[in-house]
């Protein structure tokens, strides 16, 4: 799970504060969607939290070769749950393990994988969650032959909060849903980091153009606002910290009132960014344990 996620932000800093000009919004297109892995190639692992692992991977529809960790439930040929869960942006499988085992521990299959470009995934086409629901709906697809008769959960995290509305939205057999900080839209957000740095608004649209013309999408096909009403009537649940630095927490607010009824937006005060976990782990995995394992009626 992220424990810090200004890196939107971040991407734009040096290119917004040097100039507007064209090459300023082409280096920071590159930022946004262009490959880049941290420098240590090694992460914690459910080794460490002594949950046993399967090490999986799948291919996305346009060929990048998707790895994750594969948690079985105890008494796995009973499970009726599986959770797929989605990192955030720059992020990897490893910053879901908190969430993931204490999920499998409650007793769900769960998987855990690396967006492309990120962990121990191919680079593919990368994004800021136009690519990377590729990703989404190939685990699906893998988590479909491990348990054929399962309910097929989602879980995401900031980006893979967005990636899974986008997905959900247009896959009915996914049951459940759980989005902590996701955005409403992406040139919403960009602007946001933009205006964070003291850059024109203009500088997104310059960014939306350089992306377009550069990694083939535009923002416009980022907006899990226009998808989150096709969840309804399943159940949907969305975190979000009141003082998120890097998606204003207006983007939330946006979110409930276009999800419909059955969708619920838990606040937290004083929380940054993916802070809702960290402000109360154990409440927070109960609370989702509670929400994705509860029986269907």
């Amino acid at each position: 799970m992220p424990r810090n996620a200004p890196l939107i932000a971040a991407a734009l800093t040096g290119a917004g504060a040097t100039s507007l000009a064209g090459g300023a919004a082409l280096l920071a297109a590159r930022q946004l969607n262009g490959p880049r892995r941290p420098d240590l190639p090694y992460t914690f692992t459910p080794f460490e939290l002594g949950v046993d692992s399967e090490a999986v991977d799948f291919t996305a529809a346009d060929g990048a070769t998707i790895r994750g960790w594969w948690l079985d439930a105890p008494g796995a040929e009973r499970s009726e749950h599986v959770v797929i869960a989605s990192h955030g942006f720059r992020g990897d499988k490893s910053q879901m393990l908190g969430i993931g085992t204490g999920l499998h521990r409650a007793g769900a299959s769960v998987l855990l994988f690396d967006f492309r470009g990120n962990g121990a995934s191919d680079d593919g086409r990368q994004s800021l969650g136009h690519y990377e629901q590729q990703d989404l709906r190939a685990a699906i697809a893998f988590a479909r032959t491990r348990r054929p008769d399962a309910r097929i959960d989602l879980l995401g995290f900031s980006m893979g909060a967005a990636v899974s509305i986008l997905v959900a939205a247009e896959d009915p057999t996914v049951s459940r849903v759980v989005a902590d900080s996701s955005f409403a839209d992406m040139h919403g957000v960009v602007a946001a980091a933009a205006a964070s740095l003291r850059v024109p608004g203009a500088f997104a649209h310059l960014v939306d153009l350089a992306t377009r013309r550069r990694y083939g999408y535009g923002f416009s096909q980022v907006r899990p606002i226009e998808a989150i009403s096709r969840i309804e009537p399943r159940p949907l649940l969305m975190f979000h910290g009141t003082e998120d630095s890097v998606i204003p927490v207006e983007h939330a607010h946006r979110l409930a009132r276009a999800a419909g009824t059955s969708a619920r937006l838990v606040l937290t005060e004083g929380a940054d960014h993916c802070g809702s976990y960290f402000a109360d782990r154990t409440g927070y995995i109960d609370q989702v344990a509670r929400f994705l394992l509860a029986d269907e009626g």
